[in-house]
């Protein structure tokens, strides 16, 4: 009688566990994908400041602020992270524009004032992406383009069809795939639990976004750049891992470049160490950027 008792006790703790990780992991896979709305406030006025509001070819609402730079230097497109918007890009917009460059930040969907149902994790934010390369080719037409990205931003750059290939690219704290990107994450928080949780939440990616969990694969993807590339990454970040970081370096396309920050987390390398981000990041943009 004492052991059916235990066994039913043990049968009923079970389900009620079980039931409340499903209902936890619905929740956080909420959390995690819908979207981001935040105003870009007033047009800061220390700089000559464009708003632009492009569509792309799924008919979403980008938003987005035009700098015009120097003529024939060429432009830059500035991408966000995750749940952030184009202000978060804007100190890397002031000192490209000051070094000549035309630059564009957008709201990637589903973030800041773009329309869009759904954070994706790169892959429908991709379209925000070619939507702004096709307005810069536009209005820029014999001049090279740039990509910077950051997380989000990267991974968005990997998945984006371009209307013709950019002249550099870098990418920021990328993650090679989603479940890895997921993994890290948990277990920073949960320990090796975290790890049992992430089936949880990737299962549900294909109803919440319409992409699954082997569509989100930068790494898979990263060789569809043919532009040179520079992949950076805080030798402290465990939210991207050295070692992911290197695997997707290999993956890229020659010429291709990788800088690790020393001491920098999974943070915004620029703010982490302004002097050492924008003269590494005007190198690399000379190089390959010179008017034709």
């Amino acid at each position: 009688m004492h052991f059916t008792l235990t066994l039913r006790q043990f049968s009923y703790s079970l389900v009620v566990t079980v039931l409340l990780l499903a209902i936890l992991s619905f929740a956080a896979g909420e959390l995690l994908s819908r979207p981001v709305r935040k105003s870009a406030g007033r047009v800061p006025q220390d700089i000559k400041i464009q708003t632009v509001i492009l569509q792309t070819l799924a008919n979403q609402s980008v938003s987005g602020w035009f700098i015009q730079g120097r003529q024939g230097q060429g432009a830059v497109l500035l991408l966000h992270g995750v749940r952030g918007h184009r202000l978060d890009m804007l100190e890397r917009a002031r000192f490209l524009n000051k070094a000549g460059y035309s630059v564009m930040l957008i709201d990637l969907p589903a973030h800041g004032e773009s329309t869009g149902n759904r954070i994706s994790f790169g892959f429908h934010e991709a379209k925000g992406v070619t939507a702004a390369l096709r307005y810069l080719t536009q209005q820029l037409p014999d001049e090279k383009i740039a990509i910077i990205g950051v997380s989000l931003g990267a991974a968005s750059v990997v998945f984006a069809s371009m209307p013709a290939p950019p002249s550099a690219v870098v990418l920021e704290s990328l993650f090679p795939s989603i479940t890895e990107a997921l993994i890290d994450r948990l277990n920073l928080h949960m320990g090796v639990l975290g790890t049992y949780f992430a089936p949880l939440l990737l299962w549900q990616l294909p109803y919440k976004i319409g992409v699954s969990a082997k569509q989100l694969r930068p790494i898979a993807a990263i060789s569809a750049i043919h532009a040179p590339v520079l992949i950076a990454s805080g030798s402290k970040d465990q939210h991207t891992t050295r070692a992911e970081t290197s695997r997707l370096f290999q993956a890229a396309n020659a010429p291709k470049e990788l800088w690790i920050i020393k001491g920098a987390g999974h943070e915004d390398l620029h703010t982490f160490d302004r002097q050492i981000y924008e003269t590494r990041i005007l190198i690399f943009l000379a190089k390959y950027m010179q008017p034709h």
